[in-house]
C-alpha cells in the first residue's frame, strides 16, 4: 500500500478572502502526517487555536498527490544528474 503523506501548515494572510500569506518566512509548519485523519486532527487543533484571528488560515496539502512513483522523473528532478 502506498503512503499517503499530508502536510499541515498555515499562517497569517494579507486578506482573508485570498490565499496569499503576509510573510512567507513566518509560515507555521505543523507537521507531516501519515494519513488524512491525523492531518485533519492537527489542522482542526491549529484552526481552533487561532479562531480569533480572521487572517490566520491553516491548510492540508496532500503530498502523495505531488509525486507519482510510477511516472518518469520530471525535468527538474533530472537537473542534478
Amino acid at each position: 500500500m502506498a503512503q499517503r503523506l499530508h502536510l499541515v501548515f498555515g499562517g497569517e494572510l494579507v486578506d482573508p478572502t485570498k490565499n496569499v500569506f503576509k510573510d512567507v518566512e513566518d509560515i507555521h509548519v505543523v507537521g507531516i502526517f501519515p494519513d488524512y485523519a491525523s492531518a485533519y486532527d492537527a489542522w482542526k487543533a491549529e484552526a481552533q487555536r487561532t479562531v480569533d484571528n480572521a487572517h490566520m488560515r491553516y491548510y492540508i496539502a496532500h503530498l502523495h498527490r505531488l509525486r507519482d512513483e510510477e511516472a518518469a522523473a520530471s525535468s527538474t528532478e533530472e537537473l542534478g544528474s
